[in-house]
């Protein structure tokens, strides 16, 4: 049955159900049966995902259960095997494992004898560096690890410890290389751990083995020199099988490089394997035994190389069963047989789906199979592999402390059994007394309290029903809704045991709040009948002094401003009850509300001035008869009220007479100033440094951005300040030497500075207070040739702030984030100008318009005082000038992108292995085929940064593309560049 909301009275429904009846005793707690954490008999252990460790996880099952490997492990010598034969293993001190041999030693000694279902496997993976949130290549860990393990190993003494990792992986392999001319056979023996086949274009295991060892032709520029014939011949070249390892890893490379998206990806195609495997027919020499049996299939289910989960299929050798590894959980096999079953499903199914081929007895196809393992096959008898004593101790240790924690979590299921019975008890009676009964007293009681009482997962807080109470500290009419009315009995109960208040009994129903609901609740009803009046009244004229002045935009909105008022006042009483009850639910936030309604203006003061008095301006209000503002009043009595008969504010009309006075006075000096100063106000009058005029010697200088803010009040003199001074310190540094040479005046530097006539310096100097003159003088003998005149500024430049400034530019343009620059991809020395694929993160300035950036009317600048008639110099820096520098009028020395070319978003701190991965999105050409120079130097350092590399925002890089090599060891190279992988602590990186 549902609860009646809104209802004080019904009880029904609120959580009461679970305590009613019979309860099953696990409803007591939420405790898990520790035994379901316990190893089943005859089980292997799990081991825990760390996060993205499955890839580890089914390595370490694997050779877990390769059993020479594991007593080889054992048999090596621990440093704390010693410690504990001479003191013993001191009690308090938990194992701490010191190399990667003693961590497999003791993760296989769990893995053989533990109690618990999985362990954790956090101590190797930590050893070894791995992150445990990033999925790193499978087969390239295995590869690094064995090789590591050797390592580690080769320095023990006994010959079985050292030359284990030889005897089951390592096998050997030659390359022979055959002349054809002379029929010299050169061989170079190789050791191999395993074999890495490839799948593409294959159906069959036999047939990826075949490929691997098929015959390759050395012609044209890939002949091969011959010793006997000294020179270079055509020749074949192939791999022969020399020994075979008892154990034969196989690669499958289902993780291959995509030139086209310049990352990995996954080959799903099926690949057909069997159970027995002879490799007689592969071999050099044919005399020996080269059969093998199917001992376990590495899965990675997932379409992607990037992500995925990876499951380990491992036959027991001492029972030939078979298992799945899948993390903590191992699933027996029936029937001795291996089934691959659900894992030969892609997580995201297309439609262009390979059927699977049908599969004969003794053999199996698989799609996500990465790694086959054979085992050569025998007829003795399997080993038997003991722990170590002191390992077993260790194990031992580990099991007590497991012991402990399953009886630890039994005593407390217990004992939540033990509380959920007496609680049990306790709510049903309860429950029976908690209906108020007709004349008794009563109490009201939160209904979310209520439920969280009775829901055992959150035990109840104190009663809190300090959000149910109005402005008058009483209970609010709007929250009888969620309230519920018990008896006086249970609430005795309920503040006894778990306090808490205030409590609202028959007294704490607010009066007061219910008078106020029915008034807004009668103006509601009357507001519309109001409105028809008001708008009558309004209609007839007001004769004499009987009418008020009212807003016309609060005639317009008055029903909708009043309807709002009405609706925000129960709004207004829970703000009060919030600060009220101390609600610390954010006083900055109330403040800032009530300052943003206190902003928006309330009925009638759109015609209050700044001075709290009648504005000036009669368009903005009318008259209304004193009936009409009579009716207003009701919804409105804290509004201003205007007779029509009181006379404006006389401090605005005295504003208004002085800002009509500044006005007129502000156009006036615009109109002498632009009288004056008519070559300042037309470009095309003002003197150039490029072509000196030979009318006179001297000119003199100020900056630009003084020009263009003295032009903008001379336009709008009414909108605009009047400019009172020349701030020609933004041009000096700070010693007061001029910051410009004479060249780049004429130059880069000719739109910051404006050239001034002498005659017109005068008139400027009259008219604007001046902190520093700058001046220029031509020098030159008489008839000389005017190329030779020598030109000397006043003040003279100052070559340590200028060279200072120079390095910061440089500086600047090396440290910049998302700048453009421009490729260039060159066939023969000659741009290409057609389209390429599609960029990734390419940004396109064709459409792009240089815009003069204006400042906004009005605005000050710091470096010119225009309210007052002192000039104050203001020392700058190299810094300060660059940005005074940028808020003047921009140059547009923008590359514009040619058609064909690719504009690239790049920062300065960006390597040049990623702007490679930027240009192969771009243009489809991989890393490796890349050629890439600027200003005819050759960019060849990946791990070098653009900025050291001197790119620059805008510049343009050339690009030169080699032919593609359809090589899979090429391929292999580049695939290092897409995703860099770590690997074990300083080691090379796992992955490619």
């Amino acid at each position: 049955r549902r609860n009646c909301r809104g209802n004080p009275n019904c009880l029904v429904g609120i959580g009461e159900h679970v305590w009613l009846g019979e309860i099953d005793e696990n409803s007591f707690h939420n405790i898990d049966d520790p035994n379901c954490e316990r190893r089943k008999k005859n089980a292997f252990v799990g081991l825990t995902n760390l996060g993205a460790t499955c890839y580890v996880n089914t390595f370490l099952q694997m050779w877990f259960l390769n059993l020479e490997l594991r007593q080889a492990l054992y048999l090596c010598p621990s440093a704390y095997c010693e410690y504990a034969a001479g003191e013993g293993i001191p009690k308090d001190k938990d194992y701490e494992p010191q190399t990667i041999c003693e961590h497999l030693q003791y993760l296989f000694a769990l893995l053989q004898n533990s109690k618990r279902r999985y362990i954790d496997p956090s101590g190797f993976v930590k050893a070894l560096g791995l992150d445990t949130g990033q999925q790193q290549d499978a087969q390239e860990f295995s590869k690094l690890f064995m090789s590591l393990l050797e390592d580690t190993l080769s320095k023990q003494k006994n010959p079985d410890v050292r030359n284990i990792v030889q005897k089951q992986f390592c096998g050997e392999y030659a390359y022979v290389t055959v002349c054809n001319q002379c029929g010299r056979e050169s061989k170079l023996v190789s050791k191999f751990y395993e074999l890495e086949l490839n799948i593409q274009g294959h159906k069959q295991l036999t047939d990826c083995i075949t490929e691997f060892l098929k015959e390759e032709k050395l012609e044209g520029d890939n002949r091969y020199f011959c010793e006997t014939c000294q020179s270079k011949q055509n020749a074949t070249r192939k791999i022969r099988l020399l020994s075979l390892p008892c154990t034969l890893n196989l690669q499958l490379m289902r993780f291959v490089f995509d030139r086209q998206t310049g990352h990995k990806k996954k080959l799903n195609t099926y690949i057909g394997f069997s159970e027995l495997l002879d490799m007689e027919p592969f071999m050099e020499q044919k005399n020996g035994v080269y059969v093998y049996e199917l001992s376990a299939v590495l899965i990675h289910r997932g379409v992607s190389a990037y992500s995925g989960h990876y499951i380990a299929h491992v036959k027991d050798p001492q029972t030939g069963e078979w298992y799945k590894f899948n993390d903590e959980d191992i699933e027996k096999m029936e029937g001795k047989k291996l089934q691959l079953g659900i894992e030969e499903d892609l997580a995201e199914p297309s439609k262009s789906q390979t059927r699977k081929p049908k599969c004969g007895k003794g053999t199996h196809c698989s799609r996500n199979a990465y790694m086959l393992v054979y085992r050569l096959q025998t007829r003795e008898k399997s080993l038997t592999v003991e722990v170590p004593a002191f390992l077993q101790e260790l194990v031992e240790r580990d099991n007590c402390k497991f012991e402990e924690w399953c009886n630890e979590m039994a005593e407390m299921r217990k004992q939540s059994v033990a509380r959920g019975k007496i609680k049990h008890e306790e709510v049903k009676e309860l429950y029976k007394r908690l209906p108020a009964e007709a004349g008794s007293p009563y109490d009201f009681i939160s209904l979310e309290w209520l439920q969280k009482w009775l829901d055992e997962s959150t035990p109840p807080k104190p009663i809190d029903n300090t959000a149910c109470l109005c402005s008058h500290g009483k209970l609010h009419p709007d929250k009888i809704s969620i309230m519920k009315r018990i008896s006086e009995y249970v609430a005795d109960f309920f503040y006894r045991r778990y306090g808490g208040g205030p409590r609202l009994n028959v007294k704490a129903l607010c009066k007061d709040c219910v008078v106020e609901r029915c008034r807004i609740l009668r103006l509601k009803n009357q507001l519309n009948e109001d409105y028809k009046t008001v708008t009558n009244l309004l209609k007839i004229t007001v004769k004499g002094n009987n009418g008020f002045w009212v807003g016309k935009a609060s005639l317009r909105s008055w029903r909708q401003l009043a309807l709002e008022q009405l609706n925000e006042q129960d709004e207004d009483a829970e703000h009060s009850n919030g600060k009220m009850n101390g609600n610390a639910q954010n006083k900055d936030e109330s403040n800032e509300e009530k300052r943003e309604e206190e902003e928006e203006l309330n009925f009638n003061e759109d015609i209050v001035c700044p001075h709290g008095d009648l504005c000036i301006s009669e368009n903005e209000r009318r008259v209304v008869s004193k009936e009409a503002w009579e009716k207003l009043k009701q919804y409105f009595p804290k509004a201003p009220e205007f007779p029509n008969n009181k006379e404006c504010c006389s401090q605005c009309k005295i504003l208004e007479r002085e800002g009509e006075e500044n006005e007129a006075l502000h156009k006036m000096m615009a109109s002498e100033q632009k009288t004056s100063l008519q070559n300042l106000f037309h470009d095309k009058c003002r003197p150039c440094l490029g072509s000196w005029p030979q009318e006179t010697d001297e000119l003199y200088i100020v900056s630009q951005f003084f020009v263009e803010e003295w032009r903008k009040f001379v336009r709008r003199p009414t909108r605009c300040s009047p400019v009172s001074s020349v701030g020609n310190s933004a041009l000096l540094c700070p010693h007061g030497g001029l910051m410009f040479t004479y060249a780049s005046m004429t130059k880069e530097d000719s739109k910051l500075i404006a050239l001034i006539w002498p005659s017109e310096w005068e008139r400027i100097q009259k008219l604007f207070v001046v902190d520093h003159v700058i001046k220029i003088t031509r020098t030159q003998a008489a008839g000389a040739d005017p190329e030779s005149a020598l030109y000397v500024s006043e003040p003279q430049l100052c070559p340590e702030c200028r060279e200072g400034l120079l390095c910061q530019q440089q500086r600047d343009l090396r440290e910049y984030t998302q700048a453009t620059i421009y490729i260039h991809k060159v066939v023969d020395n000659k741009k290409v100008m057609k389209d390429a694929a599609p960029e990734l993160n390419v940004s396109s300035s064709e459409a792009e318009e240089e815009r003069e950036e204006n400042k906004p009317e009005g605005e000050q600048d710091p470096d010119f005082n225009q309210t007052n008639g002192g000039a104050k110099r203001q020392k700058i820096s190299h810094q300060s000038y660059v940005a005074y520098q940028k808020q003047g009028i921009r140059r547009s020395t923008r590359h514009r992108k040619v058609r064909g070319e690719k504009a690239l978003l790049v920062s300065a701190n960006q390597t040049l292995k990623e702007l490679k991965i930027q240009i192969m999105h771009a243009f489809s050409v991989a890393p490796f085929d890349q050629n890439l120079s600027i200003d005819g130097k050759i960019l060849s350092d990946d791990t070098a940064t653009l900025g050291s590399l001197g790119v620059i925002p805008d510049s343009v890089i050339l690009l030169k593309a080699d032919e593609p090599i359809a090589d899979y060891a090429a391929m292999d190279d580049v695939m290092q560049v897409c995703m860099p992988e770590e690997g074990f602590k300083g080691e090379s990186g796992v992955g490619s």
